[in-house]
């Protein structure tokens, strides 16, 4: 069935063939007339092409078109590259015998199915070079191109697709047809570099050197691809599009080169292929052994922990026993479920693939079945669950005497905390240096602790009590718990004395300040205010200003009077607070009170009265001469916000009117571009000799600077928006110009009249919305659709990568200008592996170690090495391996 469809396949692609050599053929007919160019490039590779056949014959030609004429040679050509024999060529030298062989040779090749067209062998005997390079170009179709296929694509179409394949991931080459896409050479250097990456260093390439890797190329494949030089590098490279049948002859060449390289790694991946399946199935039942050994040692082990059952003396203990359980439940358990359930995924996963890739099920060693594993496990709950319930009734056993313990301990420790240092404060003298404020802040603290020492009674009989009870259940440690006991209620005697003790000291000393209390209060509720204006006073004397204008510093002289008028009263107000200090100083001297010499109630003293009301004193008439100076200083700046906003306001208008002048101008459709580049030329003379001006107003605002003036009431113009617009203006015009220079640059260059250029620009103009000398996409395509283009997606988005190749989203007027001006999965067998490894061992009934390690990568080659057997064939070598038996293995019909 197989060769039945191959047959059909073959005739249907011989009929293809030949329609197509037909079509060929009249596009030669068509041509007659080739560029010389073609001329010169077909001529060279056709007598290459034909002296790397004539030489296994022992001869060569020098000129085509001579060396024919008598057709010896080109019947010796057709009997080369053909291997078949033709008649017996006439030996004579007339003419008539030249015309003879030469039809011999016609006959021949219309004899493989080439319809021959226009050559005749009276053209080939009187040496026409157009006829002769035809009929070598329809030798080369049918003997060097026509058997080239892939998938189901022939001769130049195949040998196209052939050349992408191999050529699609190097950098830089994009293979579309067989002349252009050959120029910089970096298409043949990629082919040899796929197939022989040890000649060529790809990467050293560079693409603006053509003429180095076309040489490069050449000489490599003439060296050691044994493909002789067929072209010339800079007939290449300077010819805008080189020939096409010279390109495919020196290509079709590699391709007969390589295909033989290609046969044998197409073998070497099949093998892989299977060779991968197996490790990976041999890899799966090795981790299936692994786990299931892990698994079923860990249960092993673990079954007799669970089934201890010796009890621990303390609570503690227990309680980690239990800890030691519940991490075994929360750590140590989980991975291993996981283990377990992963196990059985493997398992699953494995005979499945081993049944879906035709080899026997695995059979796990003894004892590690999943069944085995389910039963270990059922144990291993089983012991697990009698554990946990052992460990509670142990815990609970042990908790009612610990938790008295932990009682006893935990209030002891809260009554040990609360008492520590509680003697030390209450023998403290410390309210005999306080003042009122303090003591009776000392007598409040006091009665606050008479009333937690009260609460804590019940504390200290708690304790007593639980004490009590674990001496009556003998606790192991009550000598330790009675010995705490009574520290507690010896040291709970003594707080109760010192604490009556020190109420009595502190009622004594809190009568004798109360008097001298009520003259400092006076003192503090006057001197407060009166300090608090002395500050503010001091403050606003020392204040900051910053004023920008006449109006803002004389608001500030008017302030300054009006406080000065208020300073009669304040004195008043500064003697009498002063009176109040002088009267409790008479009062302690006279009662012989200790005064600590601190108001309780202030921090204020007379001193600090006085001190401030001398610096008020002093910072009136400093303030007087600063606001003076401020004034003066005010006035000049007044001066030059007016001078600068004079020129300013002249400046600002007259470049804004140049800016409408100039794009008057560039988009005026009236006169010529070269009419217009004069006008620009005037424009820009007058703007540089109006430079003086901003010169000089860049000279004012200097001083307005140096005196700090920031802001002008006088103008709305600032010296930013000043150069702003005239870097703006500068731009502009420079821009204008290059632009209108361009334009005539393309219309020059591209033979444009002005008339087109004109229409050109009142289009452009049109849809120039913004009024900004570029389009957006929409108003773009618009454009295009009013001058009669007819847009598809597609269509367009191509257009938009030629006018806005960096993707800004405008079509400049420059863009727009040089734009109008231009491809199931099969099941392998054993059978096919057999005939892969054929085709290795050059089809011998074995296969070497060497050739294993020439073919296949390292590992696999290895893992066939080392499970082939010996091949004991009557045609055995030393080394031969049974490459048959091998691959019957793989698919479970022998052992491996």
């Amino acid at each position: 069935m197989t060769t039945q469809v191959e047959s059909h396949v073959q005739y249907n692609h011989s009929y293809m063939m030949t329609e197509e050599y037909m079509q060929q053929e009249e596009d030669w007919d068509r041509d007659l007339l080739l560029d010389p160019a073609w001329e010169k490039q077909q001529r060279k590779t056709f007598t290459a092409w034909c002296n790397s056949h004539l030489r296994k014959a022992g001869t060569q030609i020098e000129n085509i078109e001579e060396d024919f004429r008598n057709g010896l040679k080109l019947m010796l050509l057709l009997e080369v590259i053909s291997g078949e024999r033709l008649p017996k060529p006439d030996k004579g030298k007339m003419r008539f015998h030249k015309i003879a062989n030469v039809n011999k040779a016609l006959d021949f090749i219309s004899s493989k199915g080439v319809k021959l067209v226009s050559i005749g062998a009276e053209e080939i005997v009187d040496g026409n070079l157009k006829m002769t390079l035809g009929m070598i170009w329809t030798i080369i179709l049918r003997f060097a191109i026509q058997d080239i296929s892939v998938e189901e694509t022939s001769a130049k179409e195949g040998l196209l697709l052939w050349c992408q394949r191999k050529t699609a991931p190097y950098r830089n080459v994009n293979v579309q047809n067989f002349h252009i896409s050959w120029k910089d050479g970096l298409a043949l250097c990629a082919l040899i570099h796929r197939h022989r990456p040890d000649l060529i260093d790809y990467a050293k390439l560079r693409k603006d050197d053509p003429i180095g890797n076309l040489n490069t190329a050449f000489e490599v494949a003439e060296k050691y691809l044994d493909i002789p030089k067929m072209l010339d590098a800079e007939d290449i490279v300077n010819t805008p599009k080189p020939d096409e049948k010279a390109i495919m002859t020196y290509v079709s060449c590699f391709y007969h080169a390589f295909a033989g390289a290609e046969q044998a790694e197409t073998a070497a991946n099949r093998i892989c292929k299977v060779l991968a399946v197996n490790q990976e199935n041999e890899k799966l039942m090795e981790e299936y052994e692994k786990l299931a050994s892990e698994l079923l040692e860990w249960i092993r082990r673990t079954i007799p922990w669970l089934e201890n059952r010796v009890a621990e003396k303390s609570m503690s203990a227990m309680r980690r026993k239990l800890e030691d359980f519940r991490d075994y439940r929360r750590v140590h358990k989980p991975p291993r479920v996981q283990e377990k359930c992963q196990l059985e995924i493997n398992f699953n996963t494995l005979q499945t693939k081993l049944r879906l890739s035709n080899r026997p099920a695995f059979m796990p060693s003894e004892g590690k079945m999943v069944s085995d594993i389910a039963n270990a496990w059922k144990g291993l709950e089983q012991a697990e669950k009698g554990y946990e319930e052992w460990l509670l009734t142990e815990i609970r056993r042990l908790e009612r005497l610990e938790h008295l313990a932990e009682k006893f301990k935990q209030k002891a420790t809260l009554h040990e905390s609360w008492t520590r240092g509680k003697e030390e404060m209450l023998s403290q003298r410390d309210y005999e240096s306080s003042s009122l404020m303090e003591v009776r802040a000392l007598m409040r603290k006091h009665e606050a602790f008479e009333s937690d020492l009260a609460a804590h009674q019940d504390r200290v009989e708690q304790i007593a009590a639980i004490a009590q009870e674990l001496n009556e259940l003998d606790y192991h440690d009550a000598a330790s718990v009675n010995s705490r006991c009574q520290a507690i209620c010896d040291q709970w005697d003594t707080l109760g004395t010192l604490t009556q003790k020190r109420r009595d000291a502190l009622e004594r000393v809190e009568k004798l300040l109360e008097t001298i209390d009520q003259l400092y209060l006076e003192f503090a509720k006057r001197a407060a205010p009166f300090n608090n204006w002395m500050d503010g006073a001091t403050e606003d004397l020392q204040d900051m200003f910053i004023v920008h204008s006449i109006e803002e510093i004389q608001s500030l002289i008017t302030a300054h009077e009006q406080f000065k008028a208020t300073l009669p009263e304040a004195d008043k107000e500064r003697m009498a607070i002063l009176g109040i200090q002088n009267e409790i100083q008479k009062i302690a001297q006279t009662y012989g009170i200790k005064l600590s010499g601190v108001n309780p109630y202030t921090n204020l003293s007379h001193l600090d009265i006085a001190s401030k009301w001398d610096t008020v004193k002093q910072l009136v008439p400093h303030r007087d001469q600063t606001l003076q100076e401020e004034l003066a200083r005010q006035q000049a700046n007044e001066r030059l916000r007016r001078q600068f906003a004079a020129q300013a306001n002249v400046l600002g208008p007259w470049i804004q009117t140049k800016m409408e002048e100039i794009g008057h101008i560039s988009v005026d459709i009236s006169g010529s571009l070269e009419d217009q580049m004069n006008h620009l030329k005037q424009q820009e003379q007058n703007i540089i000799n109006y430079k003086a001006n901003i010169d000089k107003l860049e000279g004012d605002h200097q001083l307005i600077q140096e005196a700090l003036v920031f802001d002008n009431k006088h103008t709305s113009y600032t010296m930013e928006h000043i150069r702003v617009g005239w870097e703006q203006l500068l731009t502009t015009i420079a821009r204008t110009i290059n632009e209108v220079e361009n334009q005539i640059l393309t219309r020059d260059a591209k033979g444009i009249s002005q008339e087109q250029m004109n229409e050109f620009r009142a289009s452009f103009n049109h849809f120039d919305r913004k009024r900004n000398g570029m389009m957006d996409p929409d108003d773009f395509r618009a454009c295009l659709i009013s001058m009669g283009y007819d847009l598809g997606e597609v269509e367009f988005a191509r257009i938009m990568m030629l006018v806005d190749p960096n993707s800004t989203g405008v079509v400049t007027f420059q863009a727009f200008i040089d734009f109008m001006t231009r491809e199931t999965a099969e099941t392998d067998t054993a059978e096919q592996v057999v005939a892969s490894f054929k085709i290795l061992a050059s089809d011998k009934n074995y296969i070497t170690v060497e050739e294993l390690r020439r073919e296949l990568p390292p590992e696999q080659a290895e893992y066939c090495i080392s499970r082939m057997t010996k091949y004991s064939g009557a045609d055995a070598v030393s080394g031969a391996l049974d490459y048959v038996s091998f691959s019957s293995a793989l698919y479970g019909e022998s052992d491996l």
